[in-house]
């Protein structure tokens, strides 16, 4: 009988740890989400900033101050799916399904390439 107490609590405390696996593989794509959302701000202040200041002279002050902004999105991105995949990597989903980090890498690279693209278009616009 105590044997099969031991089993048993042996049991509980694995799918407790399952579960808790689960929860850490949701909260960091949570995290991943929050740090593509900063991410994607700052994309935005940059285009806001080459908006709202194109009439400054000169002109490449705005332009630079927008790029600044522009690229620090695409750092936070870059670093965020890079530590999302790291965690995503060591766990394993247990009773959920999880986003693979193939998606992390897409959604980094689809935020970057358009951060990209508008730093471009900030540059040729006249």
């Amino acid at each position: 009988m105590p044997n099969e107490d031991k089993i048993a609590r042996t049991d509980l405390a694995e799918d407790r740890t399952d579960l808790a696996e689960d929860r850490t593989l949701l909260a960091n794509e949570r995290t991943f989400s929050g740090w593509a959302r900063t991410a994607t701000a700052c994309i935005g202040i940059g285009l806001g900033f080459s908006a709202l200041f194109k009439p400054v002279e000169p002109t490449w002050v705005a332009k630079s101050i927008a790029t600044l902004f522009i690229l620090l999105g695409i750092f936070l991105v870059i670093a965020a799916e890079r530590r999302a995949r790291g965690l995503h990597e060591r766990l394993t989903a247990h009773h959920v399904n999880g986003v693979t980090t193939i998606n992390f890498r897409v959604m980094a690279a689809a935020i970057s390439i358009g951060a990209v693209a508008l730093i471009v278009a900030i540059w040729q616009l006249t």
